[in-house]
C-alpha cells in the first residue's frame, strides 16, 4: 500500500506541515540544495516543521555535475548537508539537468553521485527521473530503485530500465493545505522506506579532493561561447584564454574547444526553475515571466520552440525574473 507524500523546496515558501499531515500526508521529500555548494535556503525551516509535525521525511539534491569528478564532489556536498538529520525515506537524486551531455557521459555522471551517496552513507540511494529521460537510464544507474515522475493516471510497467517504480510523483500542480503554493504530489512504495531510520555522520573534508576534469568540446550549429560556458558554469574568459581565441564572437560550428570543469563550480543559485505543464507554450511561459523567448530558448538549450514537453524542466533566470 502506497503512502500519500510530496516533495518541496524554496518554492514552496513557508509550510504548515501540521495542515499537511492533518490533510493526509505523511510523507515529504525535502530539497537539500543544488550544485556544488548550494543549500536551499528553506531547507532547515523545512526539515525542522516536519520532523515536528511527525511526517515521514527524505531529502533529495538536484545535481548539475558535468564530470563523474564533479558529481562525486556534489555527493559529498549532499551527505554533508544532511549528516546528523533523522529520515526515514532513501536519500535521491534529481538530475535532470542533462543538456548537452551524451548518454554515456549522463550515466558516468549519476553512477557517480549515486556510488558516492551510497559509500558515505551506506544507504542505497534512489533516482528521481521523468518518465521520457528513463530511456536514457542503464545498469547500475537501474539498479537503484526509481522514484518516477509521470502525469498521467496509469504508469505503463515495465518502465524501460526498471520492472517498476518505487516511489511515483503524478502532479506537479497539488493543492494542499498548509502551502500556499502549486506542490508535487507524490505516492511512496514500501521500499522507499529505510528498515530502520537514518542518520549519518559528516564526512571528511577532504574526502574527495578537488579536481579539474578537461574535455574537448566540439561547436554545434547555434551555440556560442557564452552558452557553452553557462552550460559548463564556467566564463567566456576563461574558455577563450584556455582555447587562444582573440574574438569570443567568432567560433565555428565543428570547431573543438578545450574546456576545464571544476569540481568546485560557480553556482547559479540566482535562477529559478520551473515544469512545463499541459497546455504551456513557450511564447506563453515567456510572457508569464516577463522573459525574451530567445532567452529562454538559449539558457535552455532548446531546439525548436516547438518542441517542449509536459514535466520538462525550464531554467529562468533571476536577472529577468519578475514574481
Amino acid at each position: 500500500m502506497a503512502e500519500k507524500g510530496l516533495d518541496v523546496s524554496q518554492w514552496q515558501g513557508h509550510i504548515n506541515f501540521q495542515k499537511v499531515k492533518d490533510a493526509g500526508y505523511l510523507v515529504v521529500y525535502i530539497k537539500a540544495g543544488e550544485g556544488s555548494n548550494t543549500v536551499d535556503p528553506f531547507f532547515e525551516e523545512n526539515y525542522r516543521k516536519a520532523r515536528r509535525a511527525g511526517m515521514k521525511v527524505g531529502f533529495y539534491y538536484y545535481v548539475t555535475a558535468r564530470s563523474a569528478s564533479q558529481a562525486r564532489h556534489q555527493a559529498h556536498h549532499f551527505v554533508d548537508i544532511t549528516a546528523k538529520k533523522e529520515y526515514e525515506c532513501r536519500l535521491a537524486m534529481d538530475f535532470e539537468d542533462l543538456a548537452g551531455l551524451s548518454q554515456k557521459e549522463i550515466r558516468e555522471i549519476a553512477t557517480a553521485f549515486l556510488r558516492s551517496v551510497e559509500d558515505l552513507t551506506k544507504t542505497k540511494p534512489m533516482v528521481y527521473s521523468d518518465y521520457s529521460n528513463t530511456t536514457i537510464w542503464k545498469r547500475p544507474v537501474t539498479d537503484y530503485p526509481l522514484w518516477l515522475a509521470y502525469y498521467n493516471r496509469r504508469v505503463p510497467e515495465p518502465i524501460n530500465g526498471w520492472r517498476t517504480y518505487t516511489a511515483w510523483q503524478y502532479s506537479d500542480e497539488g493543492r494542499v493545505p498548509g502551502i500556499s503554493a502549486r506542490v508535487d504530489l507524490d505516492q511512496f512504495r514500501k521500499d522507499t522506506f529505510l528498515k530502520k531510520r537514518g542518520k549519518h555522520r559528516r564526512p571528511k573534508k577532504n574526502l574527495y579532493a578537488h579536481h579539474n576534469t578537461r574535455i574537448v568540446y566540439t561547436i554545434k550549429k547555434g551555440d556560442t561561447l557564452s552558452s557553452i560556458a553557462r552550460l559548463y558554469r564556467t566564463t567566456v574568459s576563461a574558455i577563450a584564454k584556455e582555447n587562444d581565441i582573440a574574438n569570443p564572437n567568432k567560433i565555428y560550428t565543428g570547431e573543438k574547444l578545450k574546456i576545464v570543469i571544476r569540481d568546485k563550480q560557480r553556482d547559479e543559485a540566482r535562477n529559478r526553475y520551473i515544469k512545463v505543464k499541459n497546455g504551456d507554450t513557450l511564447y506563453g511561459i515567456a510572457k508569464k515571466y516577463n522573459i525574451p523567448v530567445s532567452v529562454l530558448i538559449e539558457e535552455n538549450h532548446i531546439l525548436s520552440p516547438d518542441l517542449i514537453f509536459p514535466g520538462q524542466r525550464l531554467k529562468i533566470p533571476k536577472s529577468v525574473f519578475i514574481l
